[in-house]
């Protein structure tokens, strides 16, 4: 598993829920791949989570991945253990409340599994070139959910 890909990642949305939108760049050896895409009615936590699995989804074999994200719900749910802590309880949170987004947690949770993923945490609208990418892509299709209506 000496393959390291670097990935960065962000979501939007507008209205909580409403239109969305997520983006990521893949980065291995120099080369990049952007991928982008959205949901006409969604949250912005399911658009961070699905920019996470669907860049996770690109790779075609086990990689050692540096993932960056603006979101500290993915970051501490994943480095902090909550969301494993969730599964092993039935998607039940410690505070006995339904943990969000299963549907989501379990398919990342399953990528987790296969690849050997540091989550690093930037500031978000920080002037970060790739978050700032990212960003620029999430919101074009954000933008086209929301031109749907």
């Amino acid at each position: 598993m000496n393959e390291k890909v670097y990935i960065f990642t962000d979501g939007a949305c507008s209205g909580n829920p409403g239109p969305g939108g997520y983006g990521a760049i893949l980065r291995y050896k120099g080369v990049e791949k952007e991928i982008s895409g959205g949901e006409p009615h969604t949250t912005n936590n399911r658009m961070e989570l699905l920019a996470v699995i669907t860049a996770l989804q690109q790779l075609k074999r086990p990689c050692e991945v540096i993932l960056q994200t603006d979101s500290k719900y993915i970051c501490d749910s994943v480095e902090k253990g909550w969301a494993k802590g969730w599964r092993s309880r039935g998607w039940v949170k410690s505070d006995k409340t339904p943990a969000l987004n299963r549907d989501l947690w379990e398919q990342l949770l399953n990528l987790l599994d296969t690849h050997k993923t540091k989550f690093v945490w930037v500031k978000g609208h920080a002037g970060h070139a790739e978050n700032e990418r990212c960003d620029r892509l999430a919101v074009t299709q954000r933008d086209l959910f929301a031109k749907k209506k």
